[in-house]
């Protein structure tokens, strides 16, 4: 039992043993102490000086390539005099933020004392690392005060002096560190974060991007030496320092090629992106860097969902728009917002926003979000009209397709790859692999005779038929009839449509008349059974006009005149139903120029190509492919056909211009300039 202790004085102080309690006279103030403890004269004196070269620096230099603008914005921003200097190397986790920062602090040595580092990750880490400054400080207070104590006489001391670097490495949040900034004024703050925001009112922010081709090269080499296919590896790897390290480390480790580790990382991401070489830190596998970011925003379920959603489409470009159908607009801007803070995506002014393509495969081997994705893009497969918007959604769709199992596709997989968009495409056999492959999907999924397989295997048989494969188009479209016959029965509808396709199969084929005698029995009987105003029944007599202007063009002994009055006939039953605007009068429109075109009547055949194509631009929007297509084909009319070469010249420069700036300089668009040339060569004198 502690004796008690009544002090006798107005002020005085009574003392316990141990000092356990001490009470001044009026009872004003109560202090509690364990033990008392004699204190160094150094507690009480802050040193005037640091001693001579105080440096605490992480050995994060010896791999150190590139980086030479950034370093050189570094040395700029701390040329500045007067004042404190705060400067935020923000980006990706490892991407480099603390090897650029340990490198530039590295050759400052000699221009402040102390060069200090601290890992600053929570508020506790930056306490820990401020009191162990005051012990480098002075060391005989090591054992003496609290930590608590230690971190406030290390503020202090900086708030008082000047010439000293302080590195405060990985910062989670600006909060954490705004009050030392506030109190340390007189010296130089760099630090590394994640966070890409909230450094407005704290830090001007430098943002490290990955690193340069050879750069990247060059990391490797250093670590496993030269060979073959590092450069691919790196661009596999998207020149990302972090994964770099880590993969050349585990070749050299493991005695294989970085081919062999390519192949790895294609069937085994999640094991490859989690594994490390001997003697490097467990913590910074390119897996386990990101899911600390992953776990601080936990909070913001969307933020995740989106990131595992975008994992499976191209890196680049994608539209802020295509998710807006994951929630509200502020739900979703604040998911975004949240992935960039953390610097999982980047957000541009085009309202487009990329990610890292390792971010990308980390997100894809430790999320099951692949149908999700596929849903959400199809469901956006109209959002953009245009040839642009079109030929974006068709890099995220095949992006898509080269990630994904084809024996795990749904019947969204397969609608989402059936809408390939042959038009758009530089590699035609591509397109036919991914109707095969969505055909695949339904009859698997839903059986051969299901309405949806009918309709996408009717699409394959036009892709077969767009490459000039017309023996398995004809093959699959009378396969295709003969199950509707059985699906749906000889006098549905869809079996008229289905026997029309197949019609218009045969003209490819050059099978003029065999076409035309089908077109016309398909057409009779489905006004007998459906009548002579039902859609349908004008589908299948447009089937027969486009027989019959095929057989006006090929065949001399086909009167024009005559085939022009059947389409024209045809045309006038469609507007009455449909409208002009429809894609059937259209469609007939279209054959009715080149009849034309075939009696001699050129001008009225360029009069009715100028209407198609303002009814397209109508229709579809004047930057869309058949838009842009029928643009291309009315200048070669006008320059070939109808020998209206200023006309044609006019229209072409306007188009080239739009393609160019719609699309950039495609194959299709440095063909098409080709094509032009002549028509702008100054004539032969």
């Amino acid at each position: 039992m502690s004796a008690a202790a009544e002090a006798s004085g107005e002020r005085g102080i009574a003392a316990a043993r141990s000092i356990r309690q001490a009470l001044s006279g009026d009872g004003s103030v109560a202090m509690y102490a364990e033990t008392s403890l004699a204190l160094p004269p150094e507690a009480f004196v802050l040193p005037e000086s640091a001693p001579e070269t105080l440096v605490n620096l992480p050995d994060r230099t010896a791999l150190f390539v590139g980086r030479e603008r950034e370093l050189g914005l570094l040395d700029e921003a701390f040329t500045a005099a007067g004042g404190v200097v705060v400067q935020a190397v923000h980006g990706l986790g490892g991407i480099g933020k603390s090897t650029l920062a340990a490198r530039w602090a590295a050759g400052r040595v000699g221009s402040y004392n102390p060069v200090w580092w601290i890992t600053a990750e929570t508020p506790a880490d930056l306490d820990a690392g401020l009191a162990e400054l005051a012990v480098a400080l002075q060391p005989a207070l090591r054992d003496v005060l609290s930590r608590e104590a230690l971190r406030e006489r290390a503020v202090q001391w900086l708030a008082g002096r000047e010439g000293w670097l302080l590195v405060l490495d990985n910062v989670s949040d600006p909060a954490d560190v705004r009050a030392l900034l506030g109190r340390a004024t007189g010296g130089r703050f760099l630090i590394t974060t994640r966070r890409a925001t909230g450094w407005h009112k704290v830090a001007s922010p430098l943002s490290l991007d990955v690193l340069e081709p050879a750069e990247a090269a060059e990391l490797f080499e250093r670590i496993d030496g030269p060979g073959d296919d590092v450069e691919a590896l790196c661009r596999e790897l998207g020149h990302l320092p972090l994964a770099v390290e880590q993969a050349a480390a585990y070749c050299a480790e493991a005695g294989i090629s970085a081919g062999r580790y390519r192949e790895l990382l294609a069937a085994y991401p999640e094991e490859v992106f989690a594994q490390s070489a001997e003697g490097t830190d467990q913590a910074r596998t390119v897996a386990r860097v990101w899911r600390v970011s992953l776990d601080r925003l936990a909070d913001t379920p969307l933020a995740g969902r989106i990131l595992g959603i975008i994992a499976w489409w191209a890196p680049e470009g994608i539209p802020r728009a295509y998710l807006e159908l994951l929630g509200g607009p502020v739900e979703v801007t604040e998911a975004l917002r949240r992935l960039a803070a953390h610097s999982m995506v980047k957000l541009h002014e085009d309202g487009t926003i990329s990610v890292h393509r390792l971010v990308q495969a980390v997100a894809r081997a430790e999320g099951d979000a692949a149908h999700e994705a596929a849903d959400l893009l199809l469901r956006n497969s109209r959002t953009f009209r245009g040839v642009d918007g079109n030929l974006l959604w068709l890099t995220h769709m095949e992006a898509m397709a080269d990630r994904t199992d084809p024996e795990s596709d749904t019947e969204t997989e397969a609608r989402l790859y059936n809408m390939g968009g042959l038009k758009y495409s530089d590699d035609e056999s591509r397109e036919v692999e991914l109707y095969e492959r969505s055909v695949a999907a339904v009859e698997r999924e839903l059986g051969p005779l299901d309405e949806v397989t009918l309709d996408l295997r009717l699409d394959l048989a036009l892709a077969y038929g767009f490459v000039g494969d017309d023996e398995r188009a004809i093959e699959l479209l009378e396969r295709n009839l003969a199950d509707h016959v059985r699906a749906f029965g000889s006098k549905d509808p869809r079996t008229f449509d289905a026997r029309a396709y197949l019609a218009e199969a045969l003209l490819d084929a050059e099978c003029g008349t065999d076409a035309l005698a089908l077109a016309k029995k398909n057409a009779s009987r489905a006004e007998r059974v459906l009548g002579g105003e039902d859609l349908m029944t004008l589908r299948a007599w447009s089937a027969w006009a486009k027989a019959v202007s095929h057989l006006a063009q090929t065949d001399a002994d086909t009167d024009e005149a005559e085939a022009v009055e059947a389409i024209e006939g045809v045309m006038t039953r469609i507007e009455a139903a449909a409208g002009r605007d429809s894609a059937m009068f259209d469609s007939l429109h279209w054959e009715l120029i080149w009849v034309r075109a075939a009696a001699g009547d050129i001008e009225e055949a360029a009069e009715l190509f100028e209407q198609c194509t303002l009814r397209r631009a109508r229709m579809y929007g004047e930057t869309a492919w058949v838009t842009l297509s029928c643009r291309r084909a009315l200048v070669d009319f006008l320059w070939k056909r109808a020998g209206d070469v200023v006309r044609a010249r006019d229209l072409a420069a306007v188009l080239t211009e739009d393609f160019e700036r719609l699309v950039g300089a495609t194959p299709y668009v440095r063909a098409m300039r080709l094509d032009f040339a002549p028509l702008f060569a100054p004539p032969e004198v």
